[in-house]
Formats: C-alpha cells, structure tokens, sequence
C-alpha cells in the first residue's frame, strides 16, 4: 500500500479479518473481511450490537491488536509496519477509565504529557488548557476519584488529547453516564471536530449518538459492513413508514401468517422475548395498514397492545439489511463480546 494517504481520507481498511484461536476451542471470527473509509475531519460512528466487532476494529487501528489478515492505513501509515508512526498520531479512549483515581486531574494530564516526551513545563501549560477547554478546571486539584462519571469521562478525553493527535478513536464514550452527562459529551465530540479539525471516529451501540454525531456511519454486525452512509441518506433509502405493535404471548408463525394476510406489508419480522414480543413491519403507508393488521391479528386470536407507526429510525435500516431488530442482535451479541475479550487476552495480544 502507498505510504501517503489517499486524497481526503484519513482511515481506509480493507479486508481487515480478525480470528481468535485458544486451546481447543472453535475459532472465533471478530471481524470477516471489514472495508471502509473515513474523511479526514469528519465524525464517523461504528455502530453496532456488543459484539458486533466494534472494539475490535479499533484496537486494531490504534495498534493495540494485530489483524489476522487485511490492511489498515491511518493518515498513510500502516498499522502493522509503522506501529509507532500512527501512534503519535492517534488518541485513544477506551470503554474503561485510563486516569489514576488517586492523583487529580492536573496530575493525570501532566503525567499523560510527559509519556508522550513533552516536557514538564509544556506538560503543564498543556493540562491546564484542555482543564479549561472540558469545564474541569473547577475540580483539577480533585483526585479523580471523587469526580463524577461525566467529569471522569471527559477526563479521560483530554488524557487522550495531551499531544495533539489528528485522529481520535473513542470506544463507547458515553456508555454508563446519565442523560446530562451523555449530552455534554455529544456537545464536546462536537465541538473537538469543529474547532480542533479532527477525525473522530466514535464506537457506539446508542442509535441516538449515532443518529446525532456521526457525519457519516457504518453499520457493523458479526463483523461485517451492513451498509454505511449518513444517518438521513440511510433513512431515507427506505421508502414507505415502519408498522410496530406490541404481542402479549406472541406465536411467531400464527403472527407472520396473519401479517401475511395484508396487502403492502414487507420487511415482516416477529421477535419473540420469552412471553411479549414484536411485531415489525414496513408499509407505504403504515397508518392505513393498522386498520387491516388489527383485523388480521384479531382474526388469528394473536393478543396484542400497543399499535404505532413511525418515519424509517436507523434501527429500521438495521431490519432492512440484516434482517432482525437491533435489540434482539444486542442480547446475543453480549456472548459473543465476552469471549472474544477471553480470547484476546489469553492470546496476549490486548494492551
């Protein structure tokens, strides 16, 4: 691959596969032939159930894991034979804190600097400007572990910022705070992409996020590209409106041959939670169709509640190209999530 990169891009992945082998057990495949790009200066959002590959990808692209097979570029530099050239480059901030609870936030940026070869006075001139810049000038002579969740997470962004990366991987920056703090973090991804000029790319498993921060998003499963675009083109490609009514003690195949019964539905899916479920559908116009599904449920002796029809969400787009619903992917997905980190780290390879 050339050692510059491609005009307006600042990732391109191709190929990128990723298995995981321990002992006796079968392989795992975390990533199964990835390929993207990102815009040099955009927000780009990996979205995608837990498990899904999200993590995976970006270990791989900050250099933390080693693929199996495939090649990644970020600003030009391959990961795999110019690790420490994309490292200079790149922030990281992993699901879990990297700050030290014990030492205060002034502390923690300092010591962030001085490991990236910034000396002491230029370390301290630094923290005390990213303190200003994420509202924690107030608390820097707090230790870390008093501060709250929104204040701790926020923290761990500037750490990430200490020397000046063009590209910043957050891994579910706002997984774990609440509603306020959540908002203020969207507020600072923001505002880092427009006033500092960098690409963040931003894993997460929140539609919301997704749907508000990303200028461009890809949709991962099972470490696969679903489909990828902005969050309005992606919408927008699914013509017609989405059908959603509640079941008590659902019967999948009672429930889909019932749905069958009326006229312009497509895209029907029935998911099953033990005892409720979900039946999904999509129709040119969902309003007129309730009036028919109503009947035809009626009809099969299917109890149902709540009835509701929307515009196409980017959990319709998910439906559409894969075929089930974001939630139910989420739940079995978490399995697969949790052994992929077993294996990872009984292979060495996790930082």
């Amino acid at each position: 691959m050339p050692s510059s990169p491609s005009p307006g891009l600042a990732i391109e992945v191709d190929a990128l596969t990723k298995t995981y082998k321990a002992g006796r057990k079968p392989p795992v495949h975390a990533l199964r032939g990835l390929t993207f790009s990102v815009a040099a200066g955009a927000v780009f959002g990996m979205l995608g159930p837990n498990g899904a590959g999200k993590s995976t990808t970006t270990k791989i692209l900050t250099t933390l894991s080693r693929p199996t097979s495939g090649e990644a570029r970020v600003l030009g530099l391959s990961v795999a034979r110019d690790a420490a050239g994309v490292r200079r480059r790149v922030g990281y901030v992993s699901q879990g804190t990297s700050t030290d609870p014990l030492l205060t936030p002034t502390e923690n940026l300092v010591m962030a600097a001085r490991l990236r070869g910034a000396t002491t006075t230029d370390s301290r001139t630094r923290a005390a400007a990213l303190l200003g810049e994420f509202g924690l000038a107030d608390a820097s002579a707090r230790p870390v572990g008093k501060l709250s969740g929104g204040m701790r997470r926020r923290l761990d962004v500037a750490a990430a910022l200490t020397h000046r990366p063009q590209v910043l991987f957050l891994d579910e920056p706002t997984t774990g705070l609440d509603p306020e703090a959540r908002a203020a973090m969207w507020a600072e991804i923001r505002r880092l992409s427009a006033e500092e000029a960098l690409t963040v790319v931003l894993t997460t498993h929140y539609m919301e996020e997704a749907d508000r921060l990303a200028d461009e998003l890809m949709i991962v499963d099972r470490g696969q590209k679903v489909v990828a675009g902005s969050s309005a083109d992606l919408k927008a490609a699914l013509n017609g409106d989405t059908l959603r009514v509640q079941l008590f003690e659902p019967r999948a195949d009672v429930v889909r041959a019932a749905a069958a019964t009326v006229p312009g539905l497509r895209d029907v899916v029935v998911e099953v939670n033990g005892t409720t479920g979900e039946l999904v559908t999509r129709s040119d116009d969902a309003s007129a169709a309730v009036g028919s599904v109503i009947a035809a449920l009626d009809a099969a002796g299917v109890a149902f509640g709540a009835v509701a029809a929307s515009r196409p969400t980017l959990d319709d787009v998910y439906l559409h190209y894969v075929g089930h619903t974001f939630g139910s992917a989420s739940a079995e997905a978490a399995t697969s999530s949790r052994t992929d980190a077993v294996l990872e780290h009984a292979q060495g390879e996790a930082a």
